[in-house]
């Protein structure tokens, strides 16, 4: 079931990792780009939602990407931390969409917060403090 909303396009961003945890799909936004992802069988867990890795990981996508994407040349980055508040789950099949701000950046740290949703409910919190790999 992909169903995805017409305004998302597949992301160009893959890892042999990624691409098993995906698919996942972007919308530039006029304030944060926007990654969503149609929970899939694979991803839910023993009690019929998705897995909290998936939610985690679908956060540290959205959150570095936003700092990745936030210069051109475009940014190396590296999650020196990460953390989630869960607030809801996701189900089998349910539309999520993380969306991102950059609270503060320097020349080698990136601080950033933001929440993924379901709809109107917010299934998580999180914010992360990245290293930036300039050269």
């Amino acid at each position: 079931m992909e169903n995805i909303p017409d305004d998302f396009e597949r992301a160009r961003f893959s890892s042999p990792f990624l691409d098993m945890a995906g698919p996942y799909y972007v919308r530039q936004d006029d304030d944060c780009i926007v990654v969503g992802a149609r929970i899939h069988e694979g991803q839910i867990n023993h009690i019929k939602v998705a897995h909290g890795g998936v939610l985690g990981t679908l956060a540290d996508v959205a959150l570095s990407l936003q700092v990745h994407e936030a210069e051109r040349p475009r940014l190396p980055v590296a999650t020196m931390s990460l953390n989630t508040n869960y607030l809801a789950a996701a189900k089998l099949y349910d539309w999520v969409e993380a969306y991102t701000t950059i609270d503060r950046m320097s020349k080698r740290t990136a601080y950033c917060s933001g929440r993924i949703l379901c709809g109107e409910k917010v299934l998580m919190t999180m914010s992360a403090v990245f290293a930036i790999l300039r050269k």
